[in-house]
């Protein structure tokens, strides 16, 4: 009995059927949907598919906890069943797909498809019947719909759920989750309006004024309208030995290890409007932008960004017990604009003097990049540390610390040099060969010359319907967005295969050494700014 290693199970193969199948299939998460569940009833319907043509599923590819929007290169099995598809030894014929409305979104499919055509791997989904046809138009034109619909059907309910998130926050002031702000904790509000939800047990949840920190958030806002500063305030509160928010609530944020005040937490604290009693949502957005503009089949990332004020969704009743009345905030916001626009205008200097160790040079003691800064003429790198600051993170930290930068310059020159020396240079070209990434555009390379040769093909078929009495305006709007797409793929090919073409090679990387001679002495003579580029490029840190 041979065993086939799958996406998260081995599965026996007592037997092999007429055609070996691949099984792909996705769930988006665990906490909405029952993955094993899902992962049964995508298996039943792709053997219901390949039963009557004797075939078998040998291998499984099932991707738990990936978003339908995450093309398959960035899916863990998606990814591995694409990479699988190039080895003679794979193990299977074809991939068979339970439900196409979950593996496939937007203009995957075209993406995709071309890929299992280039390595003669059949691919089949039940809304065609069997295989597709990857030169059948309807194949094509049904692949698509469905990648739309799915894109159609994430993009409802997002619509949805912000939707009723904006109802609920203005006209039920509702407490929609998340951590609570400083100065509150939660309470609980009654069993949850949904009766299903209620029947589980699930109830819903108010803010109310935290007996400690409340204090503490009048008492910030008491001083800033005294006149003093942010920083004068984090430093009162960090010598009162009144624990910072993140010290406050261990549980939730366990990855902190500070408990001193900052400026930043104090503006936060000054700048929510929650405080006045009112349920605020749609702070901040989660915007998807391209991972690459210039290969946009790579997808989006998701980046949060802060909304402007006025797109804020604020409850029109007060929904918890306020902690300052609405017009002192009003004038914390009024006096904070205007200390920000009454100074003078920041201007970005330029870097007068060259630090060749810039960014690079990190404190032992607090783990922080330490500054730049001349003396007498002389670079030096500089961590200042607040007495209060150290008291309260008990770190070991004196008020300055200072390091000469050409008593860093002299080991890290010599380390560069004894790499290349002779008795070591054959072991360093061997690493920086092995450094360079192997063919990282090999399978989108492979893919875009599927989608040419998919191209051409369809022209002709386009040329024939033509011949044959097809409608001319129809086949003449084929063949402009068939050329279209044949001139991207083209294009990029090209930029890729340059690329390719630029990899060095262990002699070529020998050759540069030897024409640059004595690397001790070049190193030791280089400018400054040539210095740095290079610590950067190497990815250099000290401590």
């Amino acid at each position: 009995m041979k065993e086939v290693s799958s996406g998260s199970r081995n599965i026996s193969t007592r037997g092999m059927p007429t055609v070996a199948f691949a099984f792909y299939g996705r769930v988006s998460t665990e906490d909405n949907q029952d993955p094993e569940s899902s992962r049964n009833w995508q298996l039943a319907r792709a053997e219901s598919l390949i039963a009557p043509r004797e075939g078998g599923v040998v291998a499984e590819y099932f991707d738990v906890g990936m978003s339908r929007s995450l093309p398959w290169q960035r899916r863990h099995e998606a990814s591995r069943l694409l990479a699988a598809l190039s080895n003679p030894g794979r193990g299977f014929d074809a991939v068979v797909i339970g439900e196409p409305h979950r593996a496939f979104y937007g203009n995957q499919f075209g993406l995709t498809l071309p890929l299992f055509a280039h390595y003669g791997v059949e691919l089949w989904v039940p809304e065609v019947g069997g295989p597709i046809d990857p030169d059948n138009e309807a194949h094509d034109l049904v692949m698509s719909v469905f990648g739309g619909m799915s894109k159609g059907e994430r993009n409802r309910i997002k619509v949805r759920v912000r939707a009723a998130m904006a109802s609920q926050t203005l006209f039920e002031g509702r407490y929609l989750g998340g951590r609570p702000p400083y100065g509150y904790t939660l309470r609980d509000a009654g069993p949850h309006p949904n009766p299903g939800k209620a029947a589980d047990g699930k109830r819903l949840h108010a803010l109310a004024p935290h007996p400690q920190t409340a204090l503490v958030v009048r008492r910030i806002f008491g001083e800033f309208l005294k006149g003093s500063g942010l920083y004068a305030i984090a430093e009162s509160l960090t010598q009162d030995g009144i624990p910072c928010p993140s010290a406050q609530d261990r549980a939730r944020n366990s990855h902190r290890t500070r408990v001193a005040w900052s400026k930043s937490a104090v503006r936060v604290i000054l700048r929510n409007p929650r405080c006045t009693g009112r349920q605020v949502w749609n702070r901040q957005r989660t915007d998807e932008v391209l991972r690459n503009v210039n290969d946009v089949a790579l997808g989006h990332s998701s980046v949060m960004r802060w909304n402007p004020a006025a797109e804020w969704i604020v409850s029109k009743d007060i929904s918890h017990e306020p902690l300052i009345d609405l017009q002192t905030f009003e004038q914390v916001q009024n006096l904070m604009k205007r200390r920000a626009t009454s100074g003078t205008p920041h201007v970005k200097h330029r870097t007068r003097n060259t630090y060749v160790f810039r960014g690079r040079v990190h404190c032992g003691p607090c783990d922080r990049r330490m500054q730049g800064q001349y003396s007498h003429g002389v670079a030096y790198y500089r961590c200042r540390y607040t007495r209060e600051y150290a008291i309260a993170n008990e770190v070991d930290h004196p008020l300055n610390i200072f390091v000469r930068e050409d008593a860093l310059l002299g080991p890290i020159d010599a380390w560069l040099a004894s790499a290349f020396a002779p008795a070591n240079l054959e072991r360093t070209l061997t690493a920086m060969a092995d450094t360079q990434p192997v063919d990282p555009t090999q399978m989108r390379a492979d893919l875009l010359r599927s989608a040419i040769v998919g191209c051409e093909a369809k022209r002709t078929q386009y040329r024939a319907a033509l011949d044959a009495g097809a409608d001319p305006a129809v086949v003449s709007g084929w063949i402009t967005d068939n050329e279209r797409e044949r001139s991207l793929a083209q294009a990029e090919l090209s930029a890729l295969t340059q690329s390719q073409q630029n990899r060095l090679t262990r002699d070529d990387l020998r050759r540069l050494v030897t024409d640059l001679g004595d690397i001790g002495t070049v190193i030791k003579q280089a400018d400054p700014a040539v210095k740095a580029d290079l610590y950067r490029e190497l990815g250099l840190i000290l401590t």
